[in-house]
Order: structure tokens, then sequence, then C-alpha cells
């Protein structure tokens, strides 16, 4: 079973909205605290140690480093000096050495630096991403476990009700204030509790077995609950520019890299010449010189020119840019609809705490006290008290639910690693 079920954004408003509290009742009905734009410094330092333990962000550093490492190979002169040593006893005798080397002349060494740059910055983008990627999935369960916990400490209360309610229906049964299909009534609601605080347990085991899968460590009874105060507006929160977003950067970076690549292909048509010189000496008889000679070998590009592997590496530099067009259209998209999001479950969830719907301590004291008194029978006690019960379960998806979106926002706005530091605003890019 899920944690956190989905709430739909219509009805979510519906809900919302349609409480009934008049404006000044909403002011005044508001929690103290005032939203701010960065993350707890208990929640920084929580993050910090996810990246430290996480073997995702090991991994892609490790990969990292090895792009940099292939990147220093590639910068490296392409051929090394041939060393040949030749011996020859006939009617001449021959004992000469020579040494030879290939010219890269066609630029071949520049254009393989280039890519492996390319590559570095790929790799960089990528570590960049996964870093945020992990830090976003573990903020999305930590509030899924977080909402788990408070909805299991309420069922709690509910099932401590639920017994109180039952032991005080069968002493009014002995006195016959109340007939013995109430005492059922009472005794039924008991047994449901029961089981639905089993069903939230179970949800909470799942829920922190989530956190610890991308964290490593256990989650402890004290987790870190989600903050009362109302999340930030989004205008306190600055987008960056869509080419600024490290999707949009490691999609760049690819396709330089894969422009790179045509100019590897290119230059790898061009026959690099290799040069050989050679000395020694010969005797034949009596005499004896000392002999040089110096020759040039060029390959020739006959049966293989090369052309069709220029022609692939310009089709995948083509295909690459016009995934970056498409990853700009995704990324506006995905923003606007982030923010959409957020927006409307950020005043629903402002709106829900305003109302009476958010006093269920008061609605549930109200109710023990007109069923004991008699003026509500046992079943509208039940039905009320499962109403209120349901609401303030909803009101908690609700607050989860929203902070997920506010997650999902910063990340479509490139701060979500800011907005953990403290820096939302132009001023701190």
């Amino acid at each position: 079973m899920s944690v956190l079920r989905s709430v739909p954004l219509g009805a979510v408003l519906l809900f919302a909205f349609a409480l009934g509290a008049t404006p000044s009742a909403l002011w005044a009905a508001t929690p103290v605290g005032t939203p701010t734009a960065a993350a707890s410094p208990r929640l920084r330092d929580a993050l910090a140690r996810v990246w430290k333990a996480s073997p995702e962000v090991a991994a892609a550093r490790a990969e990292l480093d090895a792009a940099r490492a292939r990147a220093l190979a590639a910068a490296q002169p392409i051929y090394n000096p041939s060393l040949s040593l030749d011996a020859e006893n006939a009617d001449v005798d021959r004992r000469t050495v020579g040494v030879s080397l290939a010219l890269d002349l066609s630029g071949k060494r520049v254009a393989r630096a280039s890519q492996g740059d390319a590559e570095v910055r790929v790799s960089e983008a990528g570590y960049d991403l996964l870093r945020r990627d992990v830090a976003a999935r573990w903020l999305k369960a930590w509030s899924t476990a977080a909402l788990a916990q408070k909805q299991s400490a309420l069922g709690q209360r509910r099932l401590r009700l639920m017994q109180r309610f039952d032991d005080l229906a069968a002493q009014r049964l002995k006195v016959g204030d109340i007939s013995s299909p109430e005492r059922d009534l009472a005794a039924l609601a008991l047994s449901d509790a029961q089981l639905q605080q089993a069903n939230l347990i179970s949800d909470e085991a799942s829920a922190r077995a989530s956190l610890m899968a991308i964290s490593g460590d256990r989650a402890s009874d004290d987790l870190l609950p989600l903050p009362d105060d109302l999340l930030p507006a989004v205008e306190s929160v600055t987008a960056r520019p869509v080419d600024e977003l490290p999707e949009l950067h490691q999609a760049q970076a690819r396709q330089a890299s894969a422009e790179a690549g045509v100019q590897v292909a290119r230059r790898a048509r061009i026959p690099d010449p290799t040069l050989s010189l050679t000395g020694g000496r010969v005797r034949s008889g009596a005499l004896s010189e000392r002999v040089i000679g110096v020759s040039v070998s060029v390959p020739l590009p006959v049966f293989n020119t090369g052309r069709a592997d220029v022609a692939a590496a310009q089709s995948e530099a083509d295909a690459t840019a016009a995934g970056v067009r498409a990853r700009q259209f995704s990324l506006r998209a995905g923003l606007q609809e982030a923010q959409a999001r957020y927006t409307a479950l950020r005043d629903a969830s402002a709106a829900f705490r305003r109302s009476r719907a958010a006093a269920f301590e008061d609605r549930t004291a109200l109710l023990e006290r007109l069923w004991a008194a008699g003026e509500i029978t046992t079943s509208d006690y039940l039905v009320q008290l499962k109403q209120s019960l349901d609401t303030a379960l909803s009101g908690d998806e609700l607050q989860s639910q929203t902070w997920q979106t506010w997650f999902d926002y910063l990340t479509a706005a490139g701060r979500l690693t800011d907005w953990l530091d403290g820096r939302t605003q132009d001023a701190s890019r």
C-alpha cells in the first residue's frame, strides 16, 4: 500500500476552497512562522551525509575521474617512434640502425583532445545531475516517511480513542444507557481501528525502507518531521534560464563531443606520412663504408577512404543537436507544469490549515462530550469521528504532497542544490 496517495489537482482545490472560512478568519488562523526560501540546517546536514555515503555519487565521481584520465590520454601524441636493427652477412656485410616516426600533420591529436574535453564536460554535468537526483529522491522519500510517521501517530491516537470508547460503551451497556447493537458498533469500530493501524504501521515501515535504500542509514525513530510552516511562494525562487540547467549542460556537452567526433573522423581520413632514418656500416671485402638513408612512406587510402565513418559521425552529431532542442522544449514545459502544480497545492494547503477542518483535537473532544451526554447517538459519533480522522489524514497527505511538488519545482527550476545552500535569487548565481 502506498503511503502517499495521489490527490487530483482539481479535487484538492475544490476541497480546500469549499471549507467556508472567511478571509479574516483564514488570516487569523495562520500558523506562526514565516515562509523561508532556504532549507533548514538539519536538512542540509542530512543531505550532506547522504551525498557522502551514497554509492551512486561515488560511482559518478569515479566515472568523472575516468573521463578526465581518458581526456589526458587523448591529448597525448598519437604515434611513438620505432627502432629497427638490421644485420646481414653475405658477400656484403651490413649493420644498420633505423628510427622511424609517423608524423601527425593532419591534426588528429588536436581533434582527439577536443573530444576528450567534451566528454569530461559530459561527465561533470552527469555528476552534478546525479547528486541533484539523489537529493531529490531522498527529499521525497523523507517527506513520505515523515508523513507515514505522522499518520501512524494519528492512527495510534485513533486506536486509543476507540479503545476508550469501547470501554465506555461496555460500562454504559451495563447501566442501560445504550443498547446491545450500539455496544456492538463500538466493538466493531475498535476492530476496524486496529486493522487500519496495522496498515499504517506497514506503510511507515515501507517508507522507512525506501529512505534507507537511498541513504544507506537506518531511519531512526526520531525522523526529521515535516516543517509546519507554510512553504515559500513561487516568487521567492528565481528559476534559472533553460540554458543554465544541468540537463541542458549535459546535452550540449554531448553535442560538442559528437561534433568533435566528426573532426576526428575527418582527420582520420588523411594519411600521415612516416619518416624513417637509417644509419650504419657496409663492408665488402677490404672496403668499409658508412651509409645513411632517409625514406618517407605514405599510406594510400584506396580500399577504405573513411567517408562512411565521417557520414556516420555527422549523423550522430545531427541527432545530438536535435536532442538538445528537444531537451529545451521538455525543460520549459516541465518548469511550467511544476510551477502550476506547486502553486495550486500550496494555496490548497494554506486554505486547509486556516480552516476549521484542521481543528482535529477540538472536534474529537467535542464529539466525545456530546456522546457522553447522550446528545448524539453512537452511530452519529462514529460517523463524525471517522470523518474527522479522514480529514486529518487527508490534510497530512496534502502537506506532504505539497512538499514533494516543491522539490519538483526546485528541480525543474535548477535551484534544488541552491535551496539546500540558501541561494535562490539572481544575486546568488
